[in-house]
């Protein structure tokens, strides 16, 4: 029995463009924005007639475009798919947050949202008030409420701090706090959206236990995540949104490896048959992957989490061999280069490779990418090498992987606002010392 059906959903924005800041946002004082309206107003005065030249240029930008799906009662679907792909836009459209331009939505039951942890909470209010304001919003009674009460609280593990203002709360009480008055809603349809970016990792699996419950009693759930695993554990189906369309629906498994090699994502490339892999007759590629620190491959990690790049490489004769990566960010900053053997010594020593298959991996240590697209370049060959001679592999953007920060307060920047040397491919931390080397003289003068 289909409780969510979408037919020919779309989702249209007006993106504004200030031919003044080159079509970029630009950040203006009230004293600029004073002043550039004074200039205005005389330049109108003095020439009526002529064209204003830093008028804004209106942009249609489709975030959805001709959705159509059915999900039937009990379903558990994962909504996967690249940053700026619509997932949010879909799960916002379907809890009537946001109005579709074009197309229907049928909802056979109450719905729950949990898209933005901790929306509806005052930051004044104690743990206690904001689980019944919070949950009024959500569309609880507060009979309900006050039976659910102390599930709440113990799920939360917030107990101590019950009567205290929450804008006292660490940011992991927070959004403990929320998502036990969103979790012990009773709808038909649960939505969840990346709710497990947050919080420690006991947290998130007293969440994903929580959405399993839920899932068992035979209620619906969409849950949007970049955790495969997750996803992998929780759902039964999935669709993969791709530009605002649906490039794929259907078994978790099938979805999976579509998204891994659908879109600039490629976190991990393979080719099963070695007459078609990049390599010449002494080697050949057989896969290349980045994968996280439990060896999962996904097409995003956290900057505070280390990665590791894998090469799986066919040798089809006797040869010496060296293994070397050059690391690009963005398909143009040149990060950084490694190889298996790099020591003054014993170059030119390489050690002997005998027929088979082989594994070698590199692995970039946490905190110390910057944001941004990661990918890799290999060559694989028999040093003292020419400066004409090819290599054996020589393979450009052999994978790639986007490096995240979380934009909550549990992120790397925590409270810090703004991106963290935006401009830099790396952003290691250092280690810093500051200490007082001499008081300053009574009678210094500035």
């Amino acid at each position: 029995m289909s409780i969510i059906t979408v037919e020919n959903l779309s989702k249209r924005y007006i993106i504004g463009h200030d031919k003044g800041a080159q079509g970029m946002f630009k950040y203006k004082s009230l004293r600029d924005t004073m002043a550039h309206c004074g200039r205005g107003m005389y330049q109108r005065l003095r020439h009526p007639l002529s064209p204003n030249r830093e008028i804004t240029t209106l942009e249609e930008f489709w975030a959805l475009k001709d959705i159509n799906f059915e999900i039937n009662q009990g379903d558990r679907v994962g909504i996967i798919g690249s940053n700026g792909a619509g997932k949010s836009t879909l799960l916002k459209t379907l809890s009537r947050i946001t109005e579709p331009t074009t197309g229907k939505i049928h909802l056979g039951g109450r719905i729950a949202s949990l898209l933005e942890v901790g929306t509806g909470f005052h930051p004044e209010l104690s743990g206690r008030e904001n689980i019944y304001l919070n949950g009024a919003i959500l569309g609880m009674t507060k009979a309900e409420i006050k039976r659910k009460f102390d599930e709440i609280v113990d799920f939360s593990g917030v107990e101590k701090f019950l009567d205290t203002s929450v804008k006292f709360y660490s940011s992991g009480m927070y959004v403990r706090l929320a998502f036990a008055v969103a979790a012990h809603l009773e709808p038909e349809i649960l939505v969840v959206d990346e709710v497990l970016a947050v919080g420690d990792a006991q947290f998130q699996k007293k969440c994903l236990g929580k959405m399993e419950a839920v899932a068992k009693e035979g209620r619906t759930v969409l849950f949007v995540s970049h955790n495969m695993a997750a996803i992998q554990r929780l759902c039964t189906k999935s669709i993969v949104l791709k530009e605002g369309r649906i490039g794929f629906q259907g078994e978790v498994d099938a979805a999976e490896k579509y998204y891994l090699r659908a879109g600039s994502s490629q976190a991990q490339r393979f080719w099963p048959e070695i007459s078609n892999a990049p390599g010449n007759r002494v080697v050949r590629l057989r896969a290349v992957k980045f994968v996280d620190a439990n060896g999962n491959v996904s097409p995003q990690a956290d900057v505070r989490a280390s990665i590791s790049l894998i090469i799986d490489f066919h040798v089809l004769e006797n040869a010496q061999l060296s293994i070397s990566v050059l690391f690009l960010k963005d398909n143009d900053v040149h990060v950084m280069s490694s190889m298996d053997n790099y020591i003054k010594d014993t170059w030119g020593d390489q050690p002997e490779y005998s027929l088979g298959l082989y594994r070698s991996s590199c692995i970039i240590p946490a905190d110390f990418m910057n944001e941004g697209r990661l990918s890799a370049v290999i060559w694989i060959y028999s040093p003292p090498i020419a400066p004409n001679e090819a290599p054996h592999v020589k393979l450009f953007d052999a994978a790639n992987i986007t490096i995240i920060d979380s934009r909550d307060f549990d992120g790397a920047r925590g409270h810090y606002p703004y991106e963290w040397g935006h401009v830099t491919a790396v952003r290691p931390v250092l280690k810093w010392k500051t200490e007082r080397i001499d008081a300053v003289s009574s009678n210094f003068k500035i």
